[in-house]
């Protein structure tokens, strides 16, 4: 699987495969990106590119599930 998107849709199957859904607050979600973004940068300084592709992959999943959480937390509101 070459498609970015593909690859990040794919992580988000398994973040939720493994852990369902989750709906954090704000802080728990930027302490879990901020954790990704460590490894991507602890990959980047060890030049391992493979490992820092897998790593932005994460980033960007845990990004999506942090704005489909404010999302799920939209609707809830405006139901009532």
């Amino acid at each position: 699987m070459n498609d970015p998107l593909q690859k990040i849709l794919a992580e988000r199957k398994r973040q939720d495969d493994t852990w369902g859904e989750q709906n954090h607050n704000d802080y728990c979600w930027l302490a879990i990106l901020m954790e990704e973004v460590g490894e991507t940068s602890s990959e980047m300084l060890e030049m391992n590119s493979e490992k820092m592709e897998e790593e932005l992959v994460q980033v960007a999943a845990v990004s999506l599930a942090w704005l489909e959480c404010l999302e799920r937390k939209r609707c809830a509101d405006s139901r009532g």
